[in-house]
């Protein structure tokens, strides 16, 4: 126990972030990816494609990620024989989880374009998906920056659920630390502080952003 000085527990806790801000960016940009397209089917004019993605944002959104990461670990190997590593699990369900909330955020921001810049792409004989690439999309764009940043906060916590499945991240391994030098309040405290610093900034940015696309808008 007397080992564990501060900057050596300070020390093991960045290593352990490093696999939480991995896991942030596998599940930011995959969720990214797969929630674009989700939102592509959310708004598109077949109804069956619209409640398709309805039903997949609603699940993940609905239901808490603590339960996507034990339907993923434990789940698919018991219904499909598929063995997940915790890595494999978390990333599963975390990206799920990223690209329901981010489908639905760029979802609004498209539906909050004006009708009337859709009549006006037609009268221009652009198609559907002209019109999405040259006009929609690049206003949605400067709507959802803010919210998709804040987002990105989200994410990060919700990586530290990820130890429940034995994925070995910062708040497990502050976890770790404790069950080994007992100084819980230590421990905890600089794991905080970690967290604090990776989303406070993020938080500022988001609000900076919300406030000057607002001013420009």
């Amino acid at each position: 126990m007397d080992e564990f000085t501060i900057p050596i527990i300070l020390k093991n806790l960045i290593i352990a972030t490093q696999w939480t801000l991995i896991l942030s960016a596998i599940a930011f940009i995959s969720g990214g990816i797969i929630g674009f397209l989700v939102m592509l089917m959310r708004i598109s004019p077949n109804q069956w494609i619209r409640g398709s993605s309805w039903i997949y944002i609603e699940f993940f959104e609905g239901t808490p990620l603590l339960l996507q990461l034990f339907l993923a670990f434990f789940g698919l190997s018991v219904v499909f024989g598929v063995n997940l590593s915790p890595l494999q699990a978390a990333t599963l369900a975390l990206t799920a989880f990223t690209s329901s909330f981010l489908a639905d955020i760029w979802r609004g921001s498209v539906a909050a374009i004006p009708q009337g810049q859709w009549e006006a792409a037609s009268a221009l004989g652009f198609g559907y998906f002209k019109k999405l690439r040259l006009i929609v999309l690049p206003q949605a764009l400067k709507l959802s920056i803010a919210p998709t940043v804040g987002f990105a906060v989200q994410v990060i916590k919700g990586t530290s659920l990820a130890s429940v499945i034995g994925f070995t991240e910062l708040s497990r391994a502050a976890a770790q630390i404790n069950n080994v030098t007992l100084r819980s309040l230590l421990v905890f405290s600089l794991a905080g502080l970690i967290y604090f610093c990776l989303c406070y900034p993020l938080s500022i940015l988001s609000q900076n952003l919300e406030r000057k696309l607002t001013y420009k808008a």
